[in-house]
């Protein structure tokens, strides 16, 4: 999934490489940065960095330094740079860059550690060593094309979803009726509206680094039926849904185009139910690593209870296991958006 440079803020078209160009705003949590390019059949090694200043001599730290390499071992280095001293690198040996192929770099600012996605799928995390507020350059160098740079510098990590969408948020109100605390998980909650053609459920959250999975139930108000079961199983790599209607559970689905969990990393849960099929298709988006799992049989089975679905007193339950959602997204663990 591609971003629209539409959404973009400050987009600089075909930068000449080396590039390093202020800021304007300040980073914060939920902000994105956008790189669109291409790797030259003959790079070596290319490299991102998120500096503190400009300054060559002495050189400006770097808060994060994102250094894919080619060459001897295809591998990228991540480090940081503090009055003129490297630190410790952290080295991912998945790399999901081609040379002569085009790319895109999706940086997440969270409030502990930047997140980073290439072409669509998560690629690491890379903790703070020091603070945002001190960030206010980007520089790129080495052997790279780069076709745009982009910013989203909004705060709200739901402006990741398209501006088109109207969102309700699940009132804390509405949660402690539910008589569990809206922070507390297991979280269940009412949806200020029902889940009918053209709404979408969205689940926030961050993954430990620990964990071994998590669920996320759609229920029909105080029944147990449960309409779509959602379960992420990351020490398997499975992302495995299903329903559980008249007491009985129905077959698993497993397939899968790419697993878009990983630990430690945050993640937008969406289930969206399209106009017309009267059955939940469900899209996940795990920093903006997509599946997408249309009609199937399981889904099918729900279909029978689609009055469920869309009727009154509809619920969300989510159910963690080594998992929890981040502080700064406690009032929007799950919300809905109409189409």
């Amino acid at each position: 999934m591609m971003f629209s440079l539409n959404s973009l803020q400050n987009v600089v078209y075909n930068p000449i490489i080396p590039y390093v160009g202020t800021i304007s705003e300040q980073l914060e949590p939920g902000t994105l940065i956008v790189l669109r390019g291409q790797v030259p059949s003959d790079s070596d090694r290319f490299q991102v960095d998120l500096q503190c200043g400009s300054s060559v001599k002495p050189r400006a730290d770097v808060a994060f330094h994102f250094n894919p390499r080619f060459r001897r071992a295809n591998c990228i280095v991540c480090n940081t740079l503090k009055n003129e001293k490297w630190g410790r690198e952290e080295i991912s040996y998945d790399v999901p860059f081609k040379e002569g192929k085009s790319f895109e770099i999706v940086v997440m600012v969270l409030k502990d550690k930047f997140q980073v996605a290439v072409n669509g799928k998560h690629t690491l995390i890379y903790a703070h060593r020091i603070s945002l507020e001190k960030i206010d350059t980007l520089g790129i160098y080495g052997k790279v094309i780069i076709h745009s740079v982009g910013f989203s510098f909004s705060s709200d990590l739901r402006s990741s979803q398209a501006s088109t969408l109207e969102w309700t948020e699940i009132s804390e109100e509405n949660a402690q009726k539910s008589g569990v605390s809206q922070f507390t998980l297991p979280f269940v909650a009412r949806l200020n509206s029902s889940v009918g053609p053209g709404r979408t459920v969205v689940i926030k959250g961050e993954i430990n680094t620990n964990a071994k999975g998590f669920s996320v139930n759609l229920l029909s108000g105080k029944s147990k039926d449960i309409a779509l079961h959602l379960n992420p199983r990351l020490n398997v790599k499975a992302f495995v849904r299903n329903s559980f209607l008249q007491e009985s559970w129905g077959e698993e689905e497993r397939n899968i185009t790419c697993f878009p969990f990983s630990p430690g990393m945050y993640f937008e849960e969406l289930c969206r139910r399209f106009r017309g099929l009267g059955v939940p298709c469900v899209h996940v988006s795990a920093n903006r690593a997509a599946c997408h799992f249309p009609r199937s049989t399981g889904q099918e089975r729900a279909c029978a209870e689609d009055r469920k679905l869309a009727g009154p007193g509809d619920s969300v339950r989510v159910q963690a296991r080594e998992s929890h959602f981040p502080e700064r997204d406690k009032a929007e663990s799950a919300t809905t958006d109409t189409c």
